[in-house]
């Protein structure tokens, strides 16, 4: 199993209609893509702004290359980010799960 993690921040005034924005383009985008296992938005407010990192979950890195391409490192960026984003990654990390132990 592969975590796929990617990083960003917005105008903490930006937050609300950022996540539903994301609730909208990216969300869909990674749990449509076969082989994905999970999407989680999380963010946290850090004085003017709102830090959001999307944490996802594939069975493979030919899944994650299917979503992110073969340059599968370069984050996937949509039309709206400019607008919103204060910050960005370029690039979104892959792990390799070292043990998956399911929930009881």
């Amino acid at each position: 199993m592969i975590a796929r993690i990617w990083r960003g921040a917005v105008q903490r005034r930006e937050a609300d209609a950022y996540a539903q924005y994301m609730g909208a383009t990216g969300v869909p985008a990674y749990s449509s893509t076969p082989g994905n296992r999970g999407v989680w938005m999380l963010r946290r407010d850090v004085g003017e702004h709102t830090e959001f990192v999307m944490f996802t979950l594939w069975d493979s890195l030919d899944a994650v290359k299917a979503f992110a391409g073969d340059d599968y490192q370069t984050a996937v960026f949509y039309p709206e980010d400019d607008r919103f984003l204060v910050e960005g990654e370029l690039e979104a990390k892959q792990e390799v799960a070292a043990e998956d132990v399911p929930a009881r």
